[in-house]
């Protein structure tokens, strides 16, 4: 070869985009030169072994055509905090209530962290993703190991409609991999419009086949504030494993619907550490306050939904809700909410029918009012916190079936909360079941709620014998079938609970 031959090879070489260490690269997704992909797309590569994620370079995502760097990971900053945030006791309620603007806040146009209340700035070194239009933003994990797969988190809303992109991964992204170079390595066209606007169905794969990849995606596409059940949204999630933390504000009239409750798994490692309150300012307890980031699924001042078919979990322990849902008119069907402290947080009226609830104590939690009707709910410790006010009713159980997995698995509690308590606070049991619960039934009620509400009528085992009552909470007051015939006819009908029908 002539010395100008080689280097011309040389050059070509050097400019040439290649996939390195393609021995342990087995597979990427979407594929090399893919087209036709969904915007919210997740990417994934597949190794040959098991692999580690690193803690130094990027992920960096290009415009094929223009060059400009559309998204970048940096593997260099940690996911989020492992530790609890020290206590401020100095902390408000925000002065003013909370306002749920209808903006259109996304990483393309907003710095993630930028405060969207009276709280400060975020000053933690943490990944932060804005998601729903919340530009106080989430921590997220960039990238998610799992055996020989590695699936890798784009900020949300970064990608667009009809351009092609290009991914590079460097070398100490993970661990033993010398990364994609280039920017014709790995590349993908993203679909060239969005659903037809006069489109109400929408489709959510998690392969890509459908019209989004994620729920999130689905829910940012579908404006807010509808004002006519006419013209809402029905988003049909098909089977498979969502892993993904879901946030959204101000839907109204939507139906999120899953093709089994069993096949559709929406699941995420989050709780109060990985994405606490600020620390300047109290959230969660007072309605109009800061709205909670530590859910793994939250439907935040939205009313007027359905869900179907579904299975909500966080895959943490500690405050960590499988679904947090604030809002009115809020209905649930044939769902299986997962969590642990305060597994489910319902604020606002909703109608629980066939769901199942799973926790490790203060298992449901929340202001209400919630109708459940043939749930099955099981819990380590309490299975409620209540805190209503005497603006509406709690928590009202009608043919379920609580079913204690510890001995310390008490039906409620209403203990002293920072010097305050619950007094209407309000919880009743109507023909159900109790399995494993403790005899004296409520456990710690302090002084400041003594003029709670706790009613049972007809409790009974796994055979169908009555529970002995003798031994329960002095507030425990067992409705008489003849005497209290009219009170137990409204605590079984929803729309007095509720004080909403549906159609």
């Amino acid at each position: 070869m002539t010395r100008k031959a080689l280097i011309v090879t040389v050059i070509l070489a050097s400019t040439i985009c290649s996939i390195q260490a393609q021995n342990k690269l087995t597979r990427v997704f979407p594929e090399n030169g893919a087209t036709d992909v969904n915007i919210d797309t997740h990417l994934m590569v597949t190794m040959a072994e098991d692999v580690a994620i690193g803690h130094r370079g990027f992920v960096s995502v290009y415009d094929k055509q223009t060059g400009r760097l559309v998204d970048r990971l940096d593997m260099s900053i940690p996911a989020g905090p492992t530790e609890g945030q020290p206590q401020n006791p100095t902390a408000q309620y925000t002065p003013v209530p909370y306002l749920y603007k209808s903006q259109d806040i996304t990483n393309r146009n907003t710095k993630a962290g930028t405060p969207s209340g009276v709280n400060a700035w975020d000053t933690g070194r943490y990944q932060l993703d804005i998601i729903g239009g919340f530009s106080d933003g989430f921590h997220f994990y960039p990238i998610i190991a799992k055996g020989k797969q590695l699936t890798i988190y784009l900020h949300h809303n970064m990608l667009e409609y009809g351009h092609e992109y290009c991914v590079t991964i460097d070398k100490g992204v993970v661990d033993g991999f010398d990364g994609i170079k280039g920017k014709k390595g790995w590349t993908f066209r993203t679909k060239d419009k969005a659903p037809e606007s006069h489109r109400r169905m929408l489709t959510v794969s998690a392969d890509g086949t459908g019209d989004f990849s994620t729920v999130q995606g689905a829910m940012d596409f579908i404006p807010d504030s509808i004002s006519r059940a006419e013209d809402g949204y029905r988003v049909v999630v098909k089977n498979g494993d969502y892993e993904e933390l879901v946030y959204f504000r101000n839907k109204r009239f939507v139906t999120i619907e899953g093709e089994s409750r069993e096949g559709v798994l929406i699941h995420y490692r989050n709780n109060e550490v990985f994405n606490p309150h600020p620390a300047d300012i109290k959230t969660n307890e007072v309605r109009g306050t800061f709205p909670s980031r530590r859910a793994a699924f939250a439907a935040d001042n939205c009313s007027d939904l359905t869900f179907r078919n579904l299975t909500l979990k966080t895959d943490c322990k500690g405050q960590a809700e499988g679904l947090l849902v604030n809002g009115e008119r809020n209905f649930f069907e044939n769902v299986h909410v997962i969590g642990d402290g305060d597994a489910l947080q319902a604020n606002g009226s909703c109608y629980w029918q066939n769901c199942i609830i799973d926790g490790g104590g203060d298992t449901i939690l929340g202001r209400g009012p919630s109708f459940f009707n043939h749930c099955t709910i099981t819990s380590y410790g309490a299975f409620m916190w209540i805190r209503n006010t005497e603006e509406n009713h709690g928590n009202v159980f009608v043919d379920c079936h609580l079913k204690g997995l510890s001995e310390y698995a008490e039906i409620g509690r209403l203990p002293d909360n920072k010097g305050k308590n619950y007094p209407h606070a309000e919880c009743v049991l109507l023909n159900c079941t109790l399995e494993n619960i403790p005899d004296y039934g409520w456990g710690r009620i302090d002084e400041g709620a003594r003029t709670a509400t706790i009613l049972e009528f007809n409790s009974h085992d796994t055979e169908g014998h009555p529970i002995d009552t003798s031994k329960r909470h002095q507030l425990m007051r067992q409705l008489d079938p003849i005497l209290d015939a009219q009170l137990i006819g409204r605590y079984s009908d929803s729309q007095w609970v509720l004080e909403w029908r549906r159609n």
